[in-house]
């Protein structure tokens, strides 16, 4: 119900902060928002005004880009915006990749992977695309076997070996920071690790491989991709001077996917 009230929310200041010569961008808060920050006075510069929109909702951004109640989100890698397009027929399109936040598992029960045990508790994320990737790193490590290592879709059903029979349970992707109290390992998206202050470097247990094909991307409407606008979004998200702030503000832990 409190998602459900703030999704609505959320299309109430989407609709309501409609500018005739604004940039609409939804964004997840970090990092998404701050390099969207970080670009804003260059953009004004260029007599574009950026309106960033800060959601933790994963379905909002995809949903208002499409129905025009924004020009661009920035929160996503391809292999989620491929099955919200599946699902929801979205006429949308990436632009330009941006950046990789590589997934990791976190604990405060257990200071190594072996450590797991029997039985234990592991959360992951619940949208499909996310879920999968988290499978397939803990597959990475002879945790889990699944049923075909290729499945970008895979899920707890898709478990064929569990030796240490832990036990998964799916949470949305902002709150899986929540649940380190209450399980033995989490699967967390670097966003979030980062917004709950865990360093995915010197605090994950694992860390996916920074050649991870889960770069995050600017989409935009099939159809706008000619616009002063996007363009200019595009430019300064794929600058030099962008690639220098993503090295310089999160040393190695997001690193420029351009």
């Amino acid at each position: 119900m409190i998602k459900y009230i703030f999704s609505l929310a959320l299309v109430f200041l989407l609709g309501c902060s409609q500018s005739k010569d604004g940039l609409k961008v939804v964004a997840t808060p970090v990092p998404h928002a701050q390099m969207l920050e970080f670009i804003k006075p260059d953009l004004k510069a260029q007599g574009i005004e950026l309106n960033i929109v800060i959601t933790d909702d994963y379905n909002m951004p995809n949903r208002a880009l499409n129905d025009g109640e924004a020009d661009a989100n920035f929160f996503q890698h391809i292999p989620f915006l491929e099955e919200q397009i599946k699902q929801f027929n979205y006429k949308i399109e990436s632009i330009a990749k941006i950046e990789i936040e590589p997934m990791g598992i976190y604990s405060k029960k257990i200071h190594h992977l072996s450590e797991l045990k029997e039985g234990g508790v592991v959360a992951i994320p619940n949208d499909p695309t996310n879920e999968a990737r988290a499978l397939l790193l803990l597959q990475q490590q002879g945790i889990v076997q699944l049923d075909d290592s290729n499945n970008l879709q895979a899920t707890v059903l898709n478990i064929t070996k569990n030796p240490k029979r832990l036990k998964f349970i799916e949470v949305d992707a902002a709150m899986l920071p929540r649940t380190l109290e209450d399980v033995e390992i989490a699967a967390i998206n670097t966003n979030y690790a980062l917004e709950a202050h865990l360093s995915p470097e010197k605090d994950a247990l694992l860390l996916e491989n920074k050649n991870s094909p889960y770069a995050n991307i600017i989409v935009i409407r099939t159809g706008d991709e000619t616009r002063a606008d996007i363009q200019a979004l595009k430019a300064a998200m794929t600058s030099e001077k962008m690639r220098a702030f993503i090295l310089e503000k999160y040393k190695g832990e997001i690193l420029p996917a351009f």
